[in-house]
């Protein structure tokens, strides 16, 4: 595992980063996990400066496959596609290296914002390409925020479970009592 560390991202704040493995099997196994175990209690979508998409999944997933490096999550009506594997493209159409390399997730990391007294208000999963560019972002449950999008008058702690869950899982880390010092919802992330 990689040591965690604290980035100051201008339009993020301070970010405890936490690095995964960015192998297809292990990327495949978060984001069938996510989306298999957690779909109807986060929030995910690209966030960019400038935009940020708060999608919520309808249903359950379909479908989750793996197709030239691809990883489909199927919702029936509607599906999102990333790039976590070894992408070759088509006889017909083959994709250069390079451009193989800018489309494959080449970092992903488990996140959490931090307030000025290091108290986290926010927790999350990113996945950027081989040019450092964004490709989704998972929000994971706040303690501080209904799945209405409201912000609760007391926290509830148990909307961290996902986030203990994903630290055991992947990080190999007990739940933090860190995560759960923070007095109220600051505004200023999700």
């Amino acid at each position: 595992m990689l040591e965690s560390f604290i980035r100051e991202e201008e339009g993020m704040g301070r970010l405890q980063v936490f690095p995964l493995d960015t192998s297809e099997d292990n990327l495949r196994d978060v984001l069938t996990n996510v989306f298999e175990n957690y779909w109807d209690r986060v929030v995910f979508g690209p966030l960019v400066q400038g935009a940020v998409f708060e999608i919520h999944a309808p249903n359950a997933p379909k479908k989750i496959n793996v197709l030239d490096g691809y990883l489909t999550v199927h919702f029936g009506s509607w599906h999102f596609h990333i790039c976590i594997g070894e992408h070759k493209g088509t006889r017909a159409n083959p994709t250069s290296p390079e451009l193989a390399y800018h489309r494959r997730c080449q970092r992903a990391e488990m996140y959490r914002i931090l307030n000025s007294d290091d108290s986290p208000r926010s927790w999350g999963l990113r996945f950027f390409n081989g040019k450092d560019e964004q490709m989704m972002t998972v929000f994971f449950p706040n303690p501080f925020i209904s799945d209405e999008d409201r912000i609760l008058r007391d926290p509830d702690w148990s909307r961290l479970g996902m986030w203990d869950a994903f630290r055991e899982k992947y990080l190999g880390l007990e739940p933090d009592p860190l995560d759960r010092t923070c007095e109220k919802f600051r505004c200023g992330g999700h």
